[in-house]
């Protein structure tokens, strides 16, 4: 929450994205309703699987409502996948998107490919952040 709340933010809308797995649900109702009892206002929620023939229908999903920002909650290997075809089929900004501390690991912007993840921001388990720049996940 801190994150999106900064002073200046502007962040009103968010959609919130999350794999299928109980903690990724978990953190994804627990965020959404954190965010509305704040006053702000959750666009879509939309899951994804972890493997899939097409990213296509997720990542439209997550970017038809224009949101002023995503938060991500899931496992690396599908987040990347899901983010390479968000990158490259969509309007969507990393540099936009907040993710759980589940999506803190070195591997993902390999994963992901050359700059699909730059500046995406998030939470560490600490509570601490985390970004990534280019291909490294800095905290």
């Amino acid at each position: 929450m801190d994150l999106l709340t900064v002073p200046k933010s502007r962040i009103e809308t968010v959609t919130i994205g999350h794999s299928r797995d109980a903690a990724s649900l978990a953190a994804a109702e627990a965020f959404a309703a954190a965010w509305e009892a704040c006053g702000g206002k959750v666009l879509a929620s939309v899951d994804w699987p972890e493997t899939a023939a097409s990213w296509l229908r997720p990542a439209r999903r997550l970017t038809a409502e224009a949101p002023d920002a995503w938060v991500m909650a899931g496992a690396p290997l599908g987040f990347a996948q899901l983010a390479r075809r968000l990158r490259h089929s969509t309007d969507w900004d990393p540099a936009r998107t907040f993710a759980f501390a589940s999506l803190r690991d070195s591997r993902l912007p390999a994963l992901a490919g050359p700059d699909t993840l730059h500046g995406l921001r998030g939470a560490t388990t600490e509570g601490g952040a985390w970004y990534v720049r280019h291909r490294w996940v800095m905290s």
